[in-house]
């Protein structure tokens, strides 16, 4: 039986006493494309710092293509490519110093490093941007450099948080065909969106968090056999009215 690529079982984890996320259990086989929803608070950040080591948690165990993310945490890291919806990057570095340095910590040789951001820089459409500054860059720039970032080290699982916020259609269409070609690359891929029509046209299999539970494990295809979207399902399980037009 193949491992999967990521297994969670009775996370949790509290906050000041309270419990945001309550023992949830899901996992995603390798070269899925699944997608993880659910409104702001409901628990999807949380289980991603949890699944990357950037956040601890109480209960529970998390794996990572086999290897556990507290006591296995340098081999499990390896295995993932973080996009995360903030940009925490230095503003003043360029580009390439940018993709250097994440080659650089997870030890990767000079010439190694080199070579694979010519790569992705060519494949993100950021060769002319190489030299600048980060702070330099448009909205839609910026998030070409967090996905690279990401896909430095190679990685096996990549987790995607809100990578197309705030960018144009045209730029939102690029990037979801370059997610399509990734995924059947065999990049395993993990997002969290809040434009739906996204969710429903990438990924095979959603999960729904709210309040801290999973709502919703289905397939795509189940879902929205019944001629329903994504969208319909995802309000009828968070429980999420459309808001009237004030026009």
């Amino acid at each position: 039986m193949e491992t999967p690529a990521l297994e969670i079982q009775n996370f949790e984890k509290s906050y000041h006493g309270t419990l945001a996320v309550k023992g949830i259990s899901f996992t995603v086989s390798q070269g899925e494309f699944f997608g993880f929803l659910g409104p702001n608070g409901a628990g999807k950040t949380s289980t991603i710092n949890a699944i990357t080591g950037i956040g601890n948690f109480q209960h529970g165990h998390i794996q990572v293509f086999g290897h556990d993310v507290l006591t296995d945490y340098r081999e499990a890291r390896r295995y993932v490519g973080l996009c995360p919806q903030e940009f925490n990057i230095d503003n003043f570095s360029t580009v390439v110093d940018i993709l250097d340095f994440v080659g650089g910590y997870f030890g990767m040789r000079k010439n190694d490093r080199r070579e694979r951001t010519m790569y992705l820089m060519d494949l993100l459409g950021l060769t002319a941007y190489q030299k600048k500054q980060f702070r330099e860059l448009s909205g839609g720039y910026k998030r070409r450099v967090m996905i690279a970032r990401a896909l430095m080290h190679d990685p096996q699982l990549l987790i995607l948080d809100e990578p197309t916020a705030g960018v144009d259609v045209e730029l939102r269409h690029e990037l979801w065909a370059l997610l399509e070609r990734l995924n059947k690359e065999g990049k395993t891929i993990i997002l969290t969106t809040h434009y739906l029509e996204e969710a429903q046209k990438l990924c095979k299999r959603i999960g729904i968090i709210f309040g801290g539970k999973i709502v919703a494990l289905e397939s795509k295809d189940t879902l929205i056999k019944d001629g329903q979207s994504i969208e319909d399902h995802y309000l009828r399980y968070t429980a999420t009215k459309p808001k009237a037009n004030n026009l």
